[in-house]
């Protein structure tokens, strides 16, 4: 790879800019690699660090699915440090590369199967089009601002040479005899051998060379692209967590989470141009690992609404019972054993993380239905335990048969036991 940093003419749009990245895109090294090279030959193509490339293939893998598949395509068109073309285009019969036809046809695809995935099953609503996008800007924002720089020397196709065959037809050397050397004319006819010429002065000793002067280390100017996508990031979840406070469903755990993840990632990839925000990546590796978890089916229905701590209520009236009892984590005890007889009622209880339990009168007609993400559910004599299960529906008379007050009952949680038993 060539080091020049000639800078070329100015880039004036969208396609000569795309049209000037092919013709110098990154070219996957043989030192420095983890698996393909892909991320090594973006970082010393535009001059960043390849640990941050690594954290933003990572990141996009998670937040949308999109790594993965673009690394295929790194490792699929950007040829080798020593390769003539890509793999793609070796398969098509356009050079030499050192990743075979058939690898390529594997790539290929892996690419599509993988592409699809992340588009079709992403965790985050539309996350894999964002993080294909999210690539795909930065890649052209760093080729306008640094795609004058490293740009790699191309290399040269082998050249075939015609086997030497002697002047024999049978014979591999040359039989020829040289031709005598040409003398050439000597005016003073005299034998060279019999010259006395003086000796040459000796050279004079080399002076040594004087130590480096010392320089003291230059501190590296401090960049503010950490803070502030830190602050940002705060920020950011803390409206999400409002707004789910607030009402707004659709800021529930996971959805919070891959908002914060999107902020740090754009934040990596600010600090790839401006040459900071390393300490970002204590930041994304975590949320990284939420978000994966929050993606298993116990927490894909976790709200952060209802506070925390313990619940226990029994309401003695209509006015009383509310139609939601709802708690982000901690206990639940609802007692409706102490409500009056008459019209019919209904109420909910949802729970992120703890036990619920809810009490009913033993003559009433019961219609329920109760559900968990991770645990034990058991209701009126009816169970389900471990993850994910299916919900327990149906309607209880009691002892008595029909006849009694009616309840509609549903009672969720997305990690705990649900209970509800008459008393």
């Amino acid at each position: 790879m060539s080091g020049a940093s000639t800078k070329p003419g100015v880039l004036n749009g969208f396609e000569e800019t795309v049209k000037d990245f092919w013709v110098s895109r990154p070219r996957r090294p043989h030192s420095g690699r983890k698996l393909a090279g892909v991320a090594a030959a973006i970082g010393r193509r535009y001059g960043i660090d390849p640990v941050v490339v690594r954290i933003a293939f990572v990141v996009t893998t998670i937040f949308g699915g999109f790594g993965v598949p673009f690394y295929l395509l790194g490792w699929l068109f950007l040829p080798g440090e020593s390769d003539e073309v890509s793999g793609f285009e070796g398969l098509i019969g356009r050079g030499r590369s050192s990743v075979s036809p058939a690898f390529a046809v594997v790539l290929m695809v892996l690419t599509v199967l993988c592409a699809g995935g992340s588009i079709s099953g992403s965790w985050f609503d539309g996350g894999g089009l964002i993080s294909c996008a999210l690539i795909a800007t930065a890649l052209y924002l760093l080729h306008r601002s640094r795609g004058h720089e490293n740009r790699p020397a191309p290399v040269a196709a082998r050249a075939s040479y015609p086997a030497f065959t002697g002047n024999g037809a049978f014979t591999m050397t040359d039989t020829a005899e040289a031709p005598p050397p040409v003398r050439g004319w000597d005016p003073l006819a005299a034998d060279p051998a019999g010259w006395d010429l003086p000796d040459a002065p000796p050279a004079p000793d080399p002076r040594p060379t004087p130590p480096p002067a010392y320089q003291a280390p230059q501190r590296r100017r401090r960049s503010k692209v950490g803070s502030a996508t830190f602050a940002l990031a705060v920020l950011t979840a803390g409206g999400a967590v409002l707004a789910g406070l607030n009402g707004a469903t659709w800021f529930d755990a996971q959805h919070i989470v891959g908002l914060v993840l999107g902020v740090t990632g754009i934040g990596l990839v600010a600090g790839a141009f401006a040459g900071g925000g390393r300490g970002l990546i204590g930041l994304a590796v975590p949320l990284a690992i939420v978000g994966m978890v929050l993606t298993t089916s116990p927490f894909k229905n976790f709200d952060v609404r209802g506070g925390v701590g313990d619940l226990d209520p029994t309401p003695q009236s209509v006015a009383e019972l509310k139609p939601l009892y709802q708690h982000a984590a901690g206990d639940i005890r609802l007692d409706l054993t102490r409500m009056p007889a008459g019209a019919p009622y209904s109420t909910t209880v949802s729970n992120g993380a703890g036990d619920s339990t809810v009490i009913v009168p033993e003559t009433a007609d019961v219609t329920f239905e109760c559900s968990t993400g991770a645990g034990n559910a058991s209701c009126f004599g009816r169970e389900s335990d471990g993850v994910d299960q299916d919900a327990l529906t149906g309607t209880d008379n009691g002892a008595d048969g029909a006849g009694g007050q009616k309840i509609t009952l549903k009672v969720t949680n997305s990690v705990g036991n649900v209970e509800v038993r008459r008393g």
